[in-house]
């Protein structure tokens, strides 16, 4: 993008770059800004006028992309290789300088950041289990990137302490466990809560681990499907349990874990001198979608005195829909649970929530006490000074745009948006099977948003099913791939999966998306693959 030129007001600023975005909109402050740098603005004196402008241009901006991105017609995304981004375009440059840069330069770089990214709120973005845009929820991330403070202590973090508390209370109740049972954290993502879940069953069973070490404890073992997250193994990893004594768990075809098949690796580790120790159960897997059978879980879990952590991050959504709560039946008897509202709940990234039904189990395993925060004669109740229950010291502030979420639309109406997305998915289900173009990986119909599917080409449709076949449709998925993200107009994902090759793989967590978006997302795999 080249420098749009300046006079001496942020109000003619405004015109030139709205004229670039299509927003319309006018800002009246009279404000020189030719030669102004970000020393100009607070606390420097004088400076709120300064200040004012030129937050109002970035708004102005914001809202642009925001408006932009409920835009059929504009692009998901403005493909460019890393190096094409890396040497510059058209003004756009990410070299750090060692004088400082103008207000408008600055003002351009954020409007060629967002220009060069992904529009993932855009509804026609399916590429990945977060997508979205929810204005309420952005107007949470505003504000709490404002406040700028950390959630470890009462007393620089007292409306967010209290505002986690009565969402982690209202999340408890939720899965089904007693008002006076349970503790939790919002954590940096769904890996971190599954780490922390394998760390308080560590602690739960073998608690001088915190002390002595895991040289202190017999070689554990722990098990998981087939199908769930990457993140129980390098969880395994970074604890140093080791990925080698993760058990990995057999799924039958629609990617559910056998409950026979965890009972025969249960045993078979015992019988190689193995502890087994915890299980992880998938509400929703990543690529299937699949919900895992709980309740015959949480069987083999008592019988075995076994810590059961469901790990739902993708799944936990449903349990806001009375439609749709019941795949998640058993979830109740769970010790532990992931819940990521930044997937089906749609709140901005990152919000992420591990709940322990054990109370106080946190609090034991990672307190440390540092005594320049967490000291015990404070003018107030220090039990509200939670931030010895975190692996972390500084922790971002992730739940005020929930709750304001979950305010503005009331649980209700999480639930009708849960429901719209899996329609869209039941929708896009009963297409594919009545389009020729098209095979779905499974025949069921879903159980979640994720439906998978791959697109044959006219040269493949009359190959019989073989080796050679395979191959060749395993290259379909990349190269269609690749041609959409060059013309930008809808993204999507695909991987291959066991003996499986290269498949589309579609997920909604965007209300946003209608019926004729997935018409549309069908329709152009088909002009885009059709020569392939």
């Amino acid at each position: 993008m080249t420098h749009i030129p300046l006079t001496n007001t942020f109000h003619t600023f405004s015109g030139a770059l709205n004229a670039n975005t299509g927003l319309c909109v006018c800002v009246c402050v009279c404000v020189c800004v030719c030669v102004s740098v970000c020393a100009d603005l607070l606390p420097a004196s004088c400076g709120e006028e300064m200040t004012r402008g030129f937050l109002q241009e970035l708004v102005d901006i914001l809202l642009g992309f925001i408006c932009k991105s409920n835009q059929r017609s504009s692009k998901v995304l403005d493909f460019h290789h890393p190096h094409q981004l890396k040497e510059g375009l058209e003004g756009f440059s990410l070299d750090l300088p060692d004088q400082p840069e103008t207000l408008e330069q600055l003002l351009v770089d954020c409007r060629d950041t967002l220009k060069y990214g992904v529009s993932t709120g855009h509804p026609r973005f399916f590429n990945q289990l977060s997508s979205g845009l929810d204005v309420i929820g952005v107007a949470g991330e505003w504000l709490t990137s404002t406040a700028n403070t950390n959630m470890f202590t009462y007393e620089v973090s007292p409306v967010f302490l209290l505002i986690e508390e009565v969402l982690l209370k209202k999340m408890r109740s939720i899965v089904g466990w007693a008002d006076d049972e349970g503790d939790g954290l919002f954590c940096p993502g769904g890996t971190i809560s599954n780490l922390y879940s394998i760390l308080l069953a560590r602690y739960h069973f073998y608690p001088e681990v915190k002390t002595r070490g895991m040289g202190a404890l017999p070689r554990l073992a722990m098990f998981t499907s087939e199908h769930s997250h990457y993140s129980v193994k390098k969880s395994a990893a970074v604890l140093g349990i080791g990925t080698e004594n993760v058990v990995v768990v057999k799924c039958d075809e629609r990617g559910k874990i056998i409950p026979a098949a965890l009972e025969t690796s249960i045993a078979t580790a015992k019988e190689k001198g193995l502890v087994p120790f915890y299980v992880n159960a998938t509400a929703g897997t990543t690529v299937y979608g699949a919900f895992d059978p709980l309740n015959a879980i949480a069987d083999i879990c008592h019988s075995h005195t076994l810590w059961m952590h469901v790990d739902a991050a993708w799944g936990g959504g449903l349990l806001m829909s009375d439609r749709h709560r019941m795949k998640l039946q058993g979830i109740e008897r769970a010790c532990s649970v992931t819940w990521n509202p930044h997937k089906m709940m749609g709140v901005p990234l990152q919000c992420s929530a591990i709940l322990v039904k054990k109370r106080g189990l946190l609090q034991e395993c990672n307190k440390l006490g540092a005594q320049y925060l967490f000291q015990m004669d404070k003018p107030y109740d220090v039990s509200y000074d939670t931030g010895d229950k975190s692996i972390q010291c500084g922790r971002h502030v992730d739940v005020f745009k929930l709750w304001l979420m979950w305010k503005a639309k009331g649980s209700d109406g999480f639930g009708s948006q849960v429901n719209k997305c899996l329609e869209n998915a039941e929708y896009l289900y009963d297409q594919l099977q009545k389009r020729t173009e098209f095979e779905l990986v499974f025949k069921n119909k879903p159980e979640h948003s994720n439906v998978c599917f791959w697109y044959i080409p006219p040269s493949l449709r009359s190959l019989p099913p073989g080796s050679d076949r395979d191959r060749r449709l395993h290259q379909v998925a990349p190269r269609i791939k690749g041609r959409m993200m060059e013309k930008g107009s809808v993204l999507i994902g695909y991987q291959p999966l066991g003996t499986k090759v290269n498949f589309f793989r579609c997920v909604f967590s965007n209300p946003a998306t209608q019926q004729e978006d997935i018409d549309f997302l069908l329709d152009e795999i088909c002009k885009l693959g059709a020569d392939l």
